[in-house]
């Protein structure tokens, strides 16, 4: 039953599997711009991407990073997206996915800051108003919580992306016969995919802001 249901998750389904091939299939669903009145589905993106860019401009300190962060939004957005479409590979659910986000960003920010502020991240270590007798073990504790934090990011997107898909796994492979309880049953798939589909967006946009805050403090 295990094997089973965590076979949803499994990248290789044979000699010529094409699971990982849904992950640049938002390149896809992206609207290009062909006409010169924009329809809804352009209009909507945009007005999402210019409030992004508005927030994200109060937090980020540099000019044009707004854009790296937002690219991952909707990458992130529309790949936990297409993963509540039925036979589509939820690539967002693997930790290689989200691990190869974050970690190449995490160390592209402590190499520019150590390198080019080191002073600064230095600073970072110790809070202000810490007693010297708590400082060593202030340095301690913002160390590992430097170094543990691309694994926190990866570990909360996998993880609830796999939550979701588990229940209703589960949920799917009970059969029922009577038909009061196969519409209670539909009710609440109903429910569990609206659910779903707002974790999608929700965990793809604290994805992006963590790692908005993480590197304001470069």
């Amino acid at each position: 039953m295990m094997t089973n249901l965590f076979s949803t998750f499994d990248p290789c389904t044979g000699m010529l599997s094409l699971n990982w091939l849904s992950t640049i299939l938002m390149f896809i669903m992206i609207p290009h711009k062909y006409w010169l009145v924009s329809n809804k589905n352009s209009i909507l993106i945009n007005n999402v991407i210019k409030i992004l860019h508005q927030e994200m401009k109060l937090i980020m300190p540099y000019k044009g990073s707004t854009l790296l962060m937002m690219s991952m939004f909707m990458m992130i957005m529309y790949n936990n997206v297409m993963g509540l479409l039925p036979y589509i590979f939820t690539s967002s659910s693997h930790l290689i996915f989200s691990l190869s986000l974050a970690l190449p960003m995490w160390i592209s920010f402590m190499l520019y800051g150590w390198l080019n502020k080191t002073n600064s991240m230095f600073t970072h270590l110790v809070p202000s108003g810490t007693p010297g007798v708590l400082m060593p073990f202030m340095v301690m504790i913002e160390t590992i919580s430097n170094l543990i934090r691309p694994g926190s990011l990866a570990v909360r997107l996998t993880a609830n992306m796999i939550a979701g898909h588990l229940l209703m796994s589960l949920l799917g492979s009970n059969s029922v016969s009577s038909v009061i309880l196969l519409s209670l049953t539909m009710m609440v798939f109903i429910v569990l995919m609206m659910f779903e589909f707002a974790v999608a967006i929700i965990q793809s946009y604290v994805f992006m802001t963590l790692t908005t805050l993480y590197s304001s403090e470069v």
